[in-house]
């Protein structure tokens, strides 16, 4: 074509999203996602609809309300806290402030697929390392770290393995790194790895740190893309002047701040998780199918191989049931499963079972 796009922008492949729907069927049951079984808090339903009668108005262009609430609730600073549309948002505020043309920016083998994106719409250059037995390791992090090197994207809990990198590491990792590296601790799902802060502590700590949320998993709202991050303030306030000043709605942050008020609900989705995760796990493992511990709300199950995988989620579909194939994250065997209710794990358990008594 006669225009030219920006380095990087054709070496980005669109974005695929998994089924919600299966011909014929109207019992789906969509676990495919990582999404809430539970839905959102009911205070922020509430909030939604009040909000919704205020939608001629513009909304606050620093998220003020929001921001105090979280930092209320995280025991944080509010002014070191940024807002986006999800934390995907986020990512990119520090990718675009902090990288392009010439640089490198390093994510590990089964991380999340929007690091490549985010690299290449900066211009920067991805570098994808390997990781040990689904797991980030720190020191070949460290060895591949150069004068190029802007940021280091780490997912905790990871997607899709849910495996989890150790505090200690972590620690290891942010001093082991140079003052130029922005380590980015990636925490869509820290709130169902029980004991983990979610790299709150070396956020606060180091001046090279940033930590993101979201508000799409535990607090069920997915629909409506609201995200944030915490660091350094100097960092912070880079980020801030690419945010764009309506980035979210009135909606949105009413919705939001509502939700991160009801700690209770948190505690309630996650003890939930923990529970049918566990139960889910071990049935998964009877059936001879491997696993690892998952800190996050979802299983990676990993089949012998990929035609065994088909045959699986084959079986799923045939059961009105749609589980997501990771294999773009490396894994052709794989089948992620998003840990449901006590009811929808039964029924997970219940189709493989029988798919297993005929393979």
């Amino acid at each position: 074509m006669s225009l030219t796009p920006q380095a990087g922008i054709m070496e980005i492949a669109l974005y695929e999203s998994g089924k919600s729907s299966i011909a014929g069927r109207d019992d789906v049951l969509k676990l495919s996602s990582n999404e809430n079984p539970l839905g959102p808090p009911p205070a922020a339903i509430a909030a939604i609809t009040s909000a919704a009668s205020e939608t001629h108005r513009y909304p606050s262009t620093d998220h003020a309300e929001l921001r105090d609430a979280i930092a209320e609730v995280y025991g944080l600073e509010a002014s070191r806290i940024i807002c986006g549309v999800g934390s995907d948002e986020v990512l990119q505020f520090v990718t675009q402030a902090f990288s392009g043309e010439g640089d490198e920016i390093i994510y590990t083998e089964h991380g999340f697929s929007m690091y490549p994106i985010l690299a290449h719409m900066a211009g920067a250059t991805p570098v994808v390392l390997p990781e040990v037995e689904r797991v980030v390791d720190v020191d070949i992090i460290l060895e591949a770290v150069n004068e190029k090197t802007k940021v280091v994207f780490i997912a905790n809990p990871a997607n899709p393995t849910g495996t989890l990198v150790s505090d200690a590491e972590l620690k290891r990792l942010a001093d082991g790194l140079p003052a130029h590296v922005i380590l980015v601790l990636d925490g869509a799902y820290a709130e169902f790895s029980e004991g983990y802060d979610g790299g709150k502590t070396l956020a606060a700590t180091r001046p090279n740190v940033l930590m993101t949320r979201t508000f799409s998993k535990v607090y069920g709202l997915g629909g409506l893309r609201i995200g944030w991050g915490y660091g350094p303030q100097e960092m912070i306030d880079v980020m801030t002047r690419i945010r764009q000043p309506f980035n979210l709605s009135g909606v949105q942050l009413a919705a939001a701040e509502a939700a991160v008020r009801d700690p209770d609900w948190v505690r309630d989705c996650a003890k939930l998780n923990a529970e049918q995760r566990t139960r889910l796990t071990g049935a998964m493992r009877q059936l001879g199918l491997a696993c690892d511990d998952s800190e996050a709300n979802f299983v990676l199950v990993r089949c012998a191989d990929k035609a065994e995988a088909d045959s699986a989620e084959a079986a799923f579909l045939a059961e009105g049931i749609i589980v997501r194939r990771p294999i773009s994250y490396g894994f052709p065997e794989g089948l992620r499963i998003t840990v449901g209710n006590a009811e929808q794990t039964g029924r997970v358990i219940d189709a493989l079972t029988r798919w297993r008594e005929t393979n």
